[in-house]
């Protein structure tokens, strides 16, 4: 039998600001959830490049801790669960169903990979991968309640066996995915990335989806529309239209280090020729 993967909770947790292990508190729970969605980018590049997206603890471990990238749900997610866990939170993976921008009932894949905790008799919701709309505290799972963060407020409504978490933007609850508290496999989050990485259908193949949360704010690209949100403000839009600023942009508002793919130049490209896609 192999043995497990060691990861390295040193540096993980150096890269979220810490120099020595927190205790395993709701109040450090909330601080380490704001700093991982400032510290870590929602970025979609792999998918772009219809390059292979592998979830092995591993594979994820050396991408966003070593390589200077980020990832999507099914690395951020698993990530975060595999310290949780290290630090002696009570926790385990879950999935559901995006339905943010559509209708709350449509059957929409199965393609989120989010964190049930249990704290101090408590239950709650804990997502470090949700792109730009990502909840940035945890989220009491068993009340109807508004609940505030530091950013948006949200709420998780009950809906016979699932629940749906909105958010407040520009005074309106918007849907933003449907889950349920199934145990999960391994499998079943293999078969959810081949989807959101493989198939025709998929939002996230050939496409460029990138965000970054910071204080007060919050940065998305969505092809080569840039847009920058600031609690309470009108959001900031601009076109990119050229591969350079569009590189620069993710090296310096997004924090990452460009994976050396030897057909990024020519993707770009095509992506800034592409039909305009608002963000």
């Amino acid at each position: 039998m192999s043995q497990p993967h060691l990861m390295n909770f040193d540096l993980y947790l150096h890269r979220l600001g810490y120099d020595r292990t927190p205790a395993p508190t709701l109040e450090t729970l909330q601080e380490l959830q704001l700093r991982h969605v400032c510290r870590f980018t929602f970025e979609s590049l792999s998918t772009l490049l219809h390059a292979p997206v592998p979830i092995d603890l591993a594979a994820v471990e050396r991408k966003i801790l070593q390589d200077g990238r980020g990832g999507y749900c099914y690395e951020l997610n698993q990530l975060f669960l595999v310290l949780l866990q290290h630090l002696g939170y009570e926790v385990r993976g879950i999935t559901g169903r995006v339905v943010m921008g559509g209708p709350e009932d449509a059957l929409t894949p199965r393609s989120h990979r989010l964190t049930l905790l249990q704290l101090d008799g408590r239950r709650y919701i804990v997502d470090v991968g949700f792109g730009g709309m990502v909840p940035t505290a945890p989220l009491l799972l068993d009340t109807e309640q508004e609940q505030a963060t530091p950013h948006e407020p949200y709420r998780i409504i009950r809906r016979d066996a699932s629940y749906i978490l909105r958010a407040k933007v520009a005074d309106e609850w918007r849907a933003m995915y449907v889950f349920d508290l199934q145990v999960q496999g391994e499998v079943d989050y293999e078969m959810g990335n081949w989807y959101v990485s493989t198939h025709p259908a998929s939002p996230f193949l050939g496409q460029l989806m990138v965000a970054r949360i910071g204080p007060g704010v919050r940065h998305t690209l969505h092809n080569q529309s840039y847009a920058l949100h600031r609690m309470g403000q009108p959001s900031e839009r601009r076109q990119i239209t050229e591969v350079e600023e569009l590189k620069s942009l993710l090296q310096g508002e997004f924090a990452l280090r460009l994976p050396d793919h030897p057909d990024l130049p020519q993707v770009l490209e095509r992506l800034l020729q592409a039909e305009v896609v608002p963000a």
